[in-house]
C-alpha cells in the first residue's frame, strides 16, 4: 500500500467525498480540498485526511494550497481533479463571468496544479503516479443550455492529452467522463424519469461506479492520455 498521499479536490460532498473516504478506509493517505465546510467532513478528519479550504475563485486560496502541499510533502501518489462548478448559460450573471468561472474551475486551476505538483508526482515512491480529471460526457457532444460548462470540460480533457505526453512515463494522466451518477435528494420524479430515459442502462451509475473507474486507472500500468466514458451507454440514445 502506497504511503504517498493523493490530492483530491472537492471532497466536501458527493463523488469527491466518496472517493476520499474509500481511499482512507484502505489506508491510502488523502489531502483533500473543500470550498464549504460540510459536517460530513468530520468523518474524513477522523479517518486522517489532511483537509484544506480552497475556493478556486480566490487567487490567494489557490496559491496557498500550492505552497502548503509543496512545502509539506515531497511526493504524491496522485491528483484527482474532482472540484467542479455548474452554471447554465441563462444564469443571472454576465456571460463573460460564466465562461471565466467555468474555465477557471475546470481548466485553469487544474492546469496550475498539474504544473506545480509535477515534481512531487514524478518523485512518487510507486512505479507510477496518476492524474485523473473528473470530467463530463458533455465534453464530447456539447450542450445547448450549458455551453460554457461543456466547453470548460472539453478543455480539461485536452489537458489530459498534453500532460500525459509531457509527464510520461512516470505519471499517467487520464480523464473520466461520467453522465448521471446520483440524483440529488430534491430532484423531482419527472426529472428523474426524463434523465433515466436518456441512457441505455436506465439507472443511476452510483458513486461506486466512478470509484471503480478511478481504481482501474490507478492500477493500470499502461493506460494514459485517455478519456474513459462512464455514461451508461448514453451516447447510443
Amino acid at each position: 500500500m502506497t504511503t504517498d498521499p493523493t490530492l483530491i479536490t472537492g471532497v466536501g460532498k458527493r463523488a469527491g467525498f466518496h472517493i476520499a473516504r474509500a481511499f482512507l478506509l484502505r489506508g491510502m493517505p488523502v489531502i483533500g480540498t473543500f470550498r464549504t465546510r460540510y459536517r460530513r467532513l468530520d468523518e474524513l478528519d477522523d479517518l486522517g485526511a489532511e483537509l484544506h479550504r480552497c475556493d478556486f475563485n480566490e487567487r490567494s486560496d489557490v496559491e496557498s494550497l500550492i505552497h502548503t502541499v509543496t512545502a509539506g510533502h515531497q511526493r504524491l501518489r496522485g491528483v484527482i481533479h474532482n472540484a467542479s462548478d455548474w452554471m447554465s448559460d441563462d444564469a443571472d450573471v454576465p456571460v463573460n463571468q460564466i465562461i471565466e468561472t467555468m474555465m477557471r474551475v475546470h481548466a485553469n486551476v487544474p492546469y496550475e496544479l498539474n504544473h506545480a505538483l509535477a515534481p512531487l508526482l514524478i518523485a512518487c515512491s510507486d512505479a507510477h503516479a496518476d492524474i485523473v480529471h473528473i470530467g463530463d460526457y458533455v465534453s464530447s457532444r456539447g450542450s445547448a443550455k450549458h455551453i460554457a460548462y461543456a466547453a470548460s470540460k472539453a478543455a480539461q480533457d485536452n489537458l489530459t492529452l498534453s500532460f500525459a505526453a509531457m509527464l510520461a512515463p512516470k505519471v499517467k494522466v487520464n480523464s473520466l467522463a461520467p453522465a448521471l451518477l446520483m440524483f440529488n435528494e430534491d430532484d423531482d420524479q419527472e426529472y428523474r424519469n426524463r434523465t433515466l430515459s436518456k441512457s441505455l442502462m436506465q439507472s443511476e451509475g452510483g458513486f461506486d461506479e466512478l470509484q471503480h473507474a478511478v481504481d482501474y486507472l490507478f492500477a493500470s500500468r499502461y493506460v494514459t492520455g485517455r478519456v474513459l466514458p462512464v455514461d451508461g451507454g448514453r451516447h447510443l440514445k
